[in-house]
């Protein structure tokens, strides 16, 4: 029998159903909890966090402050807002973590897989060439290399270095 720890989990399995949107209370904290909450950066409408169960290592979200769920609610100001992180996110992941190409969009609705459906989000996430191993092909695993708090502390200052330049 194969056994894979992974004792950062429990910390998800025990946690009660709060029924608060993360992406509503998060951005609310102060900058003090962002390690603890995983918000990289704030700006105008939209906000950048890191994904607590990734699909990839550096796997980032952005997303408005306003509760919405599909880009026709987004204005003007919203949608560009959100791309200009998108880009300062992909900027960062290039310079942290030298990845060799990204995937990068929305999951809108159930049926396309969102698991926060009620909120929008972008998921940008860093890949590698051989990045989906034998690990995922074999035994429907990923392997993550480092671990959250580490990466966000590689992050936080290019993320803060790219807002003191007025790039975000």
């Amino acid at each position: 029998m194969k056994q894979l720890w992974a004792p950062w989990r429990i910390e998800y399995i025990l946690s009660p159903e709060k029924g608060e949107c993360i992406f509503c209370e998060y951005p609310k904290k102060s900058r003090d909890e962002d390690r603890q909450s995983l918000v990289l950066h704030r700006g105008l409408t939209c906000f950048v966090m890191m994904n607590k169960y990734p699909y990839n290592g550096g796997h980032l979200l952005v997303a408005p402050y306003r509760h919405v769920s599909h880009t026709g609610e987004l204005n003007d100001g919203e949608l560009c807002d959100l791309m200009r992180l998108t880009r300062g996110s992909i900027s960062c992941l290039d310079e942290a973590l030298r990845p060799e190409g990204f995937n990068a969009g929305f999951n809108m609705g159930k049926a396309a897989g969102a698991g926060i459906e009620e909120h929008l989000h972008m998921h940008i996430v860093p890949r590698w060439t051989g990045d989906s191993s034998f690990m995922a092909v074999l035994d429907e695993v990923h392997v993550i290399p480092e671990h959250l708090l580490a990466t966000f502390d590689r992050l936080r200052p290019l993320f803060d270095q790219l807002s003191a330049d007025g790039h975000l």
